[in-house]
């Protein structure tokens, strides 16, 4: 099924009636390129929904020989943004990605593309980990994938309880990351020190 492009024109037609329903002027100075502005950042928000995330995996994916597939590889603070379903917020926050090569490797500059193509998407933060660890296990086939997000809720620190230092983390895990002690080892490489 092909998706039909982003509508822009529609966007910016809510935009209008939403400037209107709380008692704006859509035509004020101030507000006059709002819905455009709004629609073109709701284009890029979403961008994702076009784009198939395991193809990208398998796009990078590169056949390797067991001497050159070692046994973990980990890529920590991929910065991402999304937009939450159920208050159309943003939430910001970073990746960590691990993974166990089976067969091939993966370019390392596609896992942030992956994070972004599946976090432009209307998201739940639990989902996003799970879709980026699904594209990654269909698309490469590694022994274990283990995907941490640390991120700051648009609904969480804007409205409602105002927690502006809370912070949201989840695990979603495939293979032999998934066992304990391997996703222990794994998480503790991510969180240790740099310096």
């Amino acid at each position: 099924m092909t998706q039909q492009p982003i509508d822009l024109p529609r966007i910016e037609a809510a935009v209008l009636e939403l400037l209107a329903a709380i008692g704006e002027d859509p035509i004020r100075p101030g507000l006059v390129d709002t819905p455009r502005r709004v629609a073109d950042a709701y284009g890029e928000f979403f961008s994702g929904l076009r784009v198939d995330a395991v193809a990208l995996v398998r796009g990078s994916a590169v056949p390797a020989e067991a001497a050159e597939l070692g046994e973990l590889v980990i890529v920590r603070d991929i910065a991402f943004r999304s937009v939450c379903e159920h208050h159309l917020l943003p939430f910001l926050g970073v990746a960590h990605i691990a993974y166990v090569p089976g067969r091939t490797i993966l370019g390392l500059g596609s896992l942030p593309r992956v994070v972004d193509a599946v976090a432009s998407r209307p998201q739940l933060q639990e989902r996003l980990g799970e879709e980026i660890a699904e594209a990654l296990d269909v698309g490469a086939s590694p022994d274990g994938v283990l995907v941490v997000l640390d991120a700051a809720h648009g609904c969480v620190t804007a409205r409602g309880p105002r927690q502006t230092e809370s912070t949201t983390v989840t695990l979603a895990s495939r293979g032999v990351l998934s066992e304990t002690a391997a996703r222990a080892e794994a998480i503790a490489l991510i969180g240790a020190s740099r310096g």
